[in-house]
């Protein structure tokens, strides 16, 4: 009999926190490939129902680090996790990039034929809408996770349904894939961020090559004409290269806003520190939210 391997579980009896790795979801969850893909084959990882607790996990000291998804190629923006990123004041460490494949996933003795309704995550779904056109038979069922999808058809059996879920979840609940790569668009990937509370020991990233640095930050500007212009002209002057600029409500101000903004460039380095500086003689607010390595 073969046995799991120890990365793909959460160990409740691992002492020191630091060692834990939080995510929302259920084992099997593209952003614990993501947890692998930044630290290594044996993090430790815990699994979340919210996004709001993953960060609050990482906050009180629960874990030692989390992983959260920022952006699809598809999907867009996670706006939830910008507005945790400014509210809980956790520092970005590291990211990377996890290309998404969906898998059709049953349990065993369930054969496509069989199959009338699919469980998984909305996105999950509507990212797999070839599949559903070539099956008008079967029917679409939202569920809070793709990889809890594929741990409720485990547990239920079912005899007429499947998931959409990563080929690691159906690995970890013992599920079979009935189809491989069903998802419309190959080019569908996620960014995550990796999350450490101020002032602690970054993780050990798993070796990669070295691309350069990122920097994250967030900023308001005063509702005046061409305030956004002499504020990105900061970094235009200088030659950084902005690589993302996000916009998010600003909280009892209706229609101001945050910028949530990505260039390529070290906070250390003399060009980005005037950078920063001249953006901070314009801006009404300004944090850094991260310096890391860039990703694949």
């Amino acid at each position: 009999m073969k046995t799991r391997r120890r990365p793909e579980r959460y160990n409740p009896n691992v002492k020191n926190r630091r060692e834990l790795v939080a995510f929302q979801g259920e084992l099997g969850a593209f952003s614990q490939e993501a947890a692998r893909q930044l630290l290594g084959d044996s993090v430790q990882v815990k699994p979340y129902p919210r996004f709001e607790e993953v960060f609050q996990a990482l906050k009180s000291g629960e874990v030692g680090a989390a992983v959260v998804p920022i952006e699809n190629t598809l999907h867009g923006s996670v706006h939830e996790n910008y507005d945790h990123l400014l509210n809980f004041q956790l520092q970005i460490v590291g990211e990377t990039s996890v290309r998404i494949v969906h898998n059709l996933i049953a349990p065993p003795g369930v054969s496509l034929r069989k199959v009338r309704r699919v469980f998984s995550h909305p996105v999950a779904l509507n990212q797999c809408l070839k599949f559903f056109a070539d099956h008008p038979e079967i029917e679409r069922v939202p569920y809070y996770d793709t990889a809890g999808s594929v741990k409720m058809l485990m547990e239920e059996r079912p005899n007429d349904a499947a998931a959409i879920a990563s080929a690691i979840a159906a690995q970890i609940y013992g599920a079979r894939i009935l189809k491989r790569s069903i998802e419309d668009d190959r080019a569908n990937f996620t960014r995550f961020f990796l999350l450490r509370r101020p002032n602690d020991p970054a993780p050990a990233l798993r070796s990669t090559p070295q691309r350069g640095w990122k920097t994250s930050l967030v900023f308001t500007t005063k509702n005046q004409p061409g305030s956004l212009f002499r504020s990105l002209s900061a970094f235009a002057l200088r030659d950084l290269s902005l690589t993302k600029i996000e916009s998010r409500p600003l909280r009892g101000r209706p229609w101001e806003y945050l910028f949530y903004l990505d260039f390529l460039g070290n906070v250390e380095d003399p060009k980005c520190q005037k950078a920063l500086g001249h953006l901070g003689e314009l801006a009404d607010f300004i944090r850094v939210l991260g310096c890391y390595p860039r990703g694949e």
